[in-house]
């Protein structure tokens, strides 16, 4: 006998995947307290070409690698995870 799958949380109403504004910025200032982190015109820059992207889902998650963009754009470490190529080079 198969097990049915539960839906994906972006598909199931029961689970909310946005992310408010607040919410994204106290997520930022968290992960760049012991991590060193871009100048605020490369986070933008990064920003911008993370939001043309296809792989974006619901206006925060990368779906190349799941993690939220906001986030990965303002560590100095991070690198793009587009296929093949990093959008950010």
């Amino acid at each position: 006998m198969m097990k049915r799958q539960e839906p994906c949380k972006g598909c199931n109403d029961q689970h909310d995947v946005k992310i408010s504004d607040a919410k994204m910025a106290r997520l930022v200032e968290i992960a760049s307290r012991s991590r060193e982190t871009v100048q605020d015109e490369e986070y933008e820059r990064r920003l911008s070409i993370c939001s043309a992207c296809p792989g974006l889902q619901y206006g925060t998650t990368c779906r190349h690698c799941g993690c939220l963009v906001q986030v990965r754009a303002k560590l100095s470490e991070s690198t793009c995870p587009f296929p093949y190529e990093s959008q950010w080079a």
